[in-house]
């Protein structure tokens, strides 16, 4: 049966009056012991979640002491969960996290791009200057990893270099770390899952949405981690609320939507419509996936859905969400041709409980 098949309309296209197209997906929202508070489409398939587990990926950079050794401001940890665009800021923090380890850009493996946003990118281009590793978006993930590998080998300079080298490969002691994190906040067993190699070169393992959304319920709440692990996500997404700018830039979703609410909410966007987030208040984890992988937009509208269902929000909250949830579709003469709005059966899946 061909993947996703049977899953359900979650978000429409509207073109003027009528529905022009819809994307199809899957959603599990969890707490920290797996059991399911509300799911749409098949949970149980595996998916890469590629960036969305950014979170769970930093823990080691926690829980190894090596933020408190390095000193690591908030700005630099929410940096380590972030898919950045690309703004002068989050290259400088970068870069300030790297010279904190004693090295600079030639230890990152993530490869180059150029910024994520568009602004920045010009900004760049107009400047007369290329882009280079600390542009890519994941710069921050893996200076964060460059910092772990500090602490887990004790060396510094040259030898430090020599040992972080293929510090991206399935085998190395800070992919390893990282691994086992990754699977006791999940509760997924890594060595049985599908593994592949994500955008900046490291492994990401396919997993269930039900698994990916009990990991970040017990990111949420601390439930079913070690203590050093549950201190350490407690951390990060104090971090991430104080600093929500460093998680992606000017006029996305993920710092919007934080800049708002704080702690109420710790989200992150993944390549392939994938998106996870934390409700700390709800003891609650989700995780959703879009099959059709179009981007963020279709994943950003149910992701806006759940929060403006689940939380109680003031006035202004509401107003954001709504925004959110329901995005104007402009042309290229800034005239409004259409929106994008969750399905009924999305909305009648989320009926608040016990409110």
């Amino acid at each position: 049966m061909q993947a996703g098949l049977n899953n359900p309309e979650l978000v429409e296209v509207w073109r003027g009056p009528a529905v022009e197209s819809f994307h199809r997906g899957a959603l599990a929202i969890v707490d920290a012991q797996g059991h399911v508070y509300s799911a749409l489409g098949d949970i149980d398939r595996p998916v890469f979640p590629r960036s969305a587990v950014k979170l769970l990926q930093a823990l080691p950079l926690v829980a190894s002491g090596a933020a408190d050794a390095l000193g690591l401001s908030d700005a630099e940890l929410a940096l380590a969960c972030a898919s950045h665009g690309g703004d002068p800021e989050h290259v400088q923090t970068a870069a300030a996290m790297l010279a904190k380890a004693g090295l600079d850009r030639s230890a990152l493996e993530c490869g180059t791009h150029w910024p994520l946003l568009d602004v920045a990118a010009r900004e760049l281009a107009a400047a007369g200057q290329v882009p280079h590793a600390l542009h890519n978006n994941c710069s921050g993930k893996h200076a964060g990893f460059v910092c772990l590998g500090r602490q887990l080998c004790g060396l510094r300079g040259d030898r430090l270099a020599g040992w972080l080298a293929g510090y991206v490969e399935p085998e190395h002691p800070v992919m390893r770390t990282v691994g086992a994190a990754l699977q006791a906040a999940t509760g997924a067993d890594l060595a049985q899952a599908p593994r592949g190699i994500d955008g900046c070169s490291i492994p990401t393992w396919a997993l269930p949405l039900r698994a990916l959304a009990r990991g970040f319920a017990r990111a949420a709440t601390g439930e079913g981690l070690p203590v050093d692990l549950a201190l350490a996500a407690r951390r990060l997404r104090a971090a991430i609320a104080r600093a929500p700018q460093m998680v992606a830039g000017r006029g996305r979703f993920d710092t919007r939507l934080m800049q708002r609410l704080g702690e109420r909410v710790c989200c992150k966007v993944g390549a392939e419509g994938v998106y996870a987030a934390a409700l700390p208040e709800l003891g609650l984890g989700v995780a959703l996936k879009i099959d059709d992988g179009q981007g963020a937009r279709a994943a950003e509208v149910v992701m806006a859905t759940v929060v403006a269902a689940l939380l109680r929000l003031d006035d202004g909250e509401q107003a954001l969400l709504a925004e959110l949830a329901e995005p104007r579709l402009v042309n290229w003469n800034a005239r409004q041709v259409g929106r994008l709005a969750p399905t009924a059966g999305l909305r009648a899946a989320l009926t608040p409980r016990g409110r």
